[in-house]
């Protein structure tokens, strides 16, 4: 046993001056002064591992590094005394394998020495398991495809060459330690879906695998995606305007050769192509950016157009378009034709040109309507349209009654021929006979006048020795005879007549209208008295 520690008063204040003496505001002359152990050891050793600092009898503390594969390590002391009894962590032995934790742990070995006497010393070791430095991929997996060259954990760098349709390439990384960490392109778990850039580009994918003891070691897998071999077009339109035209036979990417049809009219199209890849370029008679405006020559006349199609390989197929320009139309009839207030005799074909039409007598104008059978026919004439009209219509003033007025219409084909189509319209002869007006120089109708009333009588004074009698007639065509004379011709409206009355004698005067048409007749008879007084 060892004896007991008796501190006295004395013994207190010299340990307070120690005290003092190693702050800082104590002794600063003070040296560290380890004393040789009571009990001392022969040797110590730690297997696998090595002491730091190297073995002293009379260093009492040491470390040492075991290799992280280790799990335990064996403690090997030897006293100086062989009668002095040896406990290494509890146990009674000079030789003893102490089970270590996980790598980068410590574990803290007491050795105690105790003489018979009791007298006792302790050395102690903290091993330390040091970390993995293994920073190596066990194995390395792509899918599709496979790794060039073959996968070797010594080795960093490998190339992966895919298809053009490929767009994403599955890695599998596992360590070789598990546990190292894995970083960059690819998580921890392992694994990880790169998603590639365009057809015709690489992209660099790495792999970093860092050490439990923090060294790294990078992997990197270059990945290459084919240019893609994609000269196909997707859609083809030909557009007059925004009207779309029909292209023969309908699209298909693999049919190269179309022809598009359009009217005489036309002197511009617009060709839009698209690209099945984007990737892939245009050029010919469309740019790059897909549409062009193509001018076309003169009606009756086609052009050729020609688009390229460079896939991103290089391969190249080219599409044709034939845009054939109708030449101009050469019809020039008409498709319908009409008079109002009246009937065509015959009824109207495009091949009968010449017409008649009767109307009443009073029917002073006719409404004349053409339609064009083809509306870029011109329409002159009695009546006229411009191109793109499709019909025209006109009023047309006829002449006097019984007489006959031609409405004249020439179509002129945009080719420039002509047909001549021609209405004679007649207007009937009047069949008015009658009077408007009828009044007497003196004296009085009687009864008064109206057109329907035919006979009067005109009673005067003595002293009138003559009376005019003039009438109106109703229709100016008609004429008006008196006596067996002509007092009034066509186109003349008023006649007139002087009579000298006898005395007391009644004077009978007639007045004859035959009307325009030569079959209707009516007389008017005035009866003049002059009387006595």
């Amino acid at each position: 046993m060892k004896p007991l520690l008796t501190i006295t008063r004395e013994d207190w204040v010299a340990l307070c001056l120690v005290v003092l003496c190693v702050t800082p505001y104590g002794c600063k002359d003070s040296a560290s002064v380890s004393d040789k152990p009571d009990v001392p050891l022969a040797s110590l050793s730690v297997t696998p591992a090595t002491l730091l600092p190297a073995f002293s009898s009379e260093t009492t503390s040491y470390t040492a590094q075991a290799p992280t594969t280790a799990t335990s390590v064996t403690v090997t002391a030897t006293p100086q005394d062989s009668t002095v009894t040896v406990s290494i962590d509890g146990t009674i032995g000079t030789q003893r394998s102490i089970a270590l934790d996980q790598p980068g742990s410590t574990k803290p070995i007491p050795i105690v020495l105790t003489t018979q006497t009791g007298t006792d010393s302790t050395y102690s070791v903290r091993v330390t398991r040091l970390l993995s430095g293994d920073n190596n991929l066990k194995t390395l997996t792509v899918t599709p495809g496979s790794l060039s060259p073959l996968f070797d954990p010594t080795k960093p760098d490998y190339t992966l060459d895919v298809a053009t349709n490929i767009s994403t390439v599955t890695i599998a990384a596992a360590k070789s330690d598990p546990e190292a960490i894995l970083s960059g392109d690819v998580s921890n778990e392992g694994r990880a879906t790169i998603q590639l850039d365009g057809p015709g580009t690489q992209k660099i994918v790495s792999i970093t695998v860092t050490a439990p003891n923090q060294t790294r070691k990078t992997y990197r897998i270059t990945i290459r995606r084919a240019a893609s071999g994609n000269n196909n077009l997707s859609a083809l339109r030909v557009q007059v305007g925004t009207a779309d035209q029909t292209l023969s036979p309908g699209f298909s990417s693999g049919e190269t050769s179309y022809r598009v049809d359009v009217g005489t009219k036309v002197t511009s199209v617009t060709v839009t192509a698209t690209k099945a890849d984007p990737l892939a370029v245009i050029s010919g008679g469309v740019p790059n950016e897909g549409q062009a405006t193509i001018q076309l020559d003169g009606p009756g006349t086609q052009k050729d157009v020609s688009i390229h199609v460079a896939a991103q390989d290089g391969n190249v197929k080219t599409y044709t378009i034939t845009i054939k320009r109708a030449a101009p139309s050469s019809n020039n009839n008409l498709s319908a034709l009409s008079v109002t207030s009246g009937t065509l005799s015959p009824a109207f074909t495009a091949n009968q040109l010449a017409y008649t039409v009767d109307v009443p007598t009073n029917v002073d104008s006719v409404d004349v309507s053409a339609t064009k059978a083809d509306p870029d026919a011109v329409i002159s004439g009695s009546l006229s349209t411009g191109t793109g009209q499709v019909s025209g219509q006109a009023s047309i003033p006829l002449g006097t009654p019984g007489t006959a007025t031609t409405v004249s219409i020439s179509v002129r084909a945009p080719d420039g021929t002509s047909k001549e189509y021609s209405i004679t319209v007649n207007r009937r002869a009047s069949s008015d006979s009658t009077l408007s007006a009828l009044t007497v120089s003196a004296g009085t109708l009687d009864p008064p006048f109206a057109s329907n009333i035919l006979n009067y009588t005109v009673q005067v004074g003595l002293l009138v020795g003559s009376v005019t009698i003039t009438a109106t007639k109703t229709d100016p065509n008609a004429i008006m005879s008196s006596l067996g004379s002509s007092i009034a011709a066509a186109g003349t409206s008023i006649g007139q007549v002087t009579v000298s009355p006898a005395l007391g004698v009644g004077t009978t005067v007639d007045l004859t209208l035959t009307a325009q048409d030569g079959i209707n007749r009516t007389e008017y008879k005035i009866t003049v008295t002059r009387g006595l007084f």
